[in-house]
């Protein structure tokens, strides 16, 4: 039942409305401004209902629960199912990170690669303590679909004038028509082991790299922690020591080096998070 309006020192009228629900009493406050609203206040607006609904929501049927986690039915050759998973309509080949596979349909055979010699292993700089990051071909025909620790997949489609440089453990998969070139920045060495291995992917064709949580992407100069350097494009980054952290008691030992990217073109991707090489 809804309440009677009122308005509060701000202008704003007011109106609460009660929900009664079985076992459960939800109240919802609606927030309008009598002239404008605020972008800021529609979006808190927005949240707000939307987890109120969550709340006061029954368990679905059976019926319901497979129809809306259904996969999507698109000529697509890469798509992504949710947030967490990736939808590849394999034709051919493709490559993708070892152990990503949740599962498949059609007739597709998985090839798994475990070193930098030759072929699509070149995307590999093992170290010599077995550390890295193998990826496996994917071919013949059909579905499958991929994810990495329930980290958020971004999907990219690279024109042919396109490249992007990704931390080697951040790459999901990427279609054959991509060019790829494997480097490892050494002067990590005493961060990561083997040092911080990185591909530089030329276009045309799909990427697909995966995040902790929601990117940033921040135009340079900028300074990055290397452990929460997703990718970047455009620029090159040089490694130095942070002499402000070197003392700090606490930190991890990557902490200490950052990414400095210069110049005034280009973009870095950062991620929420300070991954680890061998960590997903």
């Amino acid at each position: 039942m809804a309440g009677q309006p009122t308005i509060d020192r701000a202008g704003f009228e007011t109106c609460t409305y009660t929900i009664v629900e079985p076992e459960s009493c939800l109240v919802l406050f609606a927030v309008s401004d009598s002239e404008t609203r605020s972008p800021y206040l529609s979006h808190f607006l927005h949240e707000l209902l939307m987890k109120s609904a969550t709340m006061a929501s029954f368990p679905m049927e059976i019926d319901q629960f497979a129809s809306e986690n259904a996969i999507t039915e698109t000529d697509a050759p890469f798509q992504l199912e949710n947030s967490y998973t990736l939808d590849i309509a394999v034709d051919g080949s493709v490559q993708a990170k070892a152990g990503s596979m949740i599962a498949f349909t059609g007739d597709l055979s998985f090839t798994g690669k475990s070193s930098a010699e030759g072929g699509i292993t070149g995307f590999i700089k093992q170290a010599a303590t077995s550390e890295g990051t193998p990826v496996m071909s994917v071919e013949g025909q059909g579905h499958v679909y991929l994810a990495d620790s329930e980290k958020k997949v971004q999907l990219l489609e690279l024109d042919s004038n396109d490249s992007i440089t990704v931390n080697g453990e951040d790459i999901l998969a990427f279609d054959p028509n991509v060019s790829y070139e494997i480097s490892s920045m050494d002067t990590l060495a005493g961060a990561f082991a083997g040092g911080f291995t990185n591909v530089y992917l030329e276009g045309p064709g799909y990427v697909a790299i995966t995040t902790h949580g929601d990117p940033i992407v921040l135009e340079p100069p900028v300074s990055t922690d290397p452990s929460a350097t997703v990718a970047w494009s455009g620029t090159s980054p040089n490694v130095q020591v942070n002499k402000n952290l070197s003392d700090m008691i606490g930190q991890e030992s990557g902490e200490r080096f950052q990414m400095e990217f210069d110049g005034d073109t280009g973009y870095v991707v950062v991620q929420p998070y300070e991954e680890h090489a061998g960590e997903s």
